[in-house]
């Protein structure tokens, strides 16, 4: 077996409570040399992938505690990246999502998986953002302080090294 499949197999084992009543087997059989590879590079760019249930589908999901470090100091999408007049960073987040193979997190899936396991306590992580605040230049993003899942926002050619994203593959 591939070493990342092997990967994900301890993952998925380890935290049953994020897809109850889902076999191993299930996943398996849905994991073609394309999603391997997705998930090889979520794995790569720090993500620590898991499978998760989400409205009755299953989906592999960046689960690391933390916004992975590898995709931080970045806007939210190349628009806001060229629209920086000083400092502008290497890429966005759309666009590393895109090289990844996966797609940004939106409000719903963030919360949920906040419900299953608190993620980014000490950082943030961008999510899609509705085009009606993209266009006029903010983007969302998502922390857990406090025990709660909260949800700003921020113009969207702003960046830290402590916000990044966070995405998924859905299985088919």
């Amino acid at each position: 077996m591939n070493q990342m499949i092997e990967t994900l197999k301890k993952r998925f084992e380890k935290n049953m409570k994020r897809h109850e009543n889902v076999k191993w087997d299930d996943i398996y059989k849905k994991l073609d040399n394309k999603v391997v590879e997705i998930i090889e590079q979520m794995e790569t760019f720090g993500g620590e992938p898991d499978v998760i249930t989400f409205k009755d589908e299953l989906y592999i999901v960046d689960f690391s505690k933390e916004t992975p470090k590898p995709r931080t100091s970045i806007c939210y999408d190349e628009e806001a990246r060229l629209s920086r007049k000083k400092f502008p960073p290497e890429t966005s987040a759309e666009a590393l999502a895109k090289k990844i193979g996966i797609t940004l997190m939106d409000e719903d899936m963030y919360k949920y998986l906040q419900s299953l396991d608190p993620i980014d306590q000490k950082t943030s992580s961008w999510i899609k953002t509705p085009e009606e605040i993209r266009s006029l230049g903010g983007a969302l993003f998502g922390d857990y302080r406090y025990q709660t899942t909260f949800i700003y926002h921020n113009g969207a050619d702003s960046y830290y090294g402590s916000r990044g994203f966070r995405g998924y593959v859905k299985l088919k």
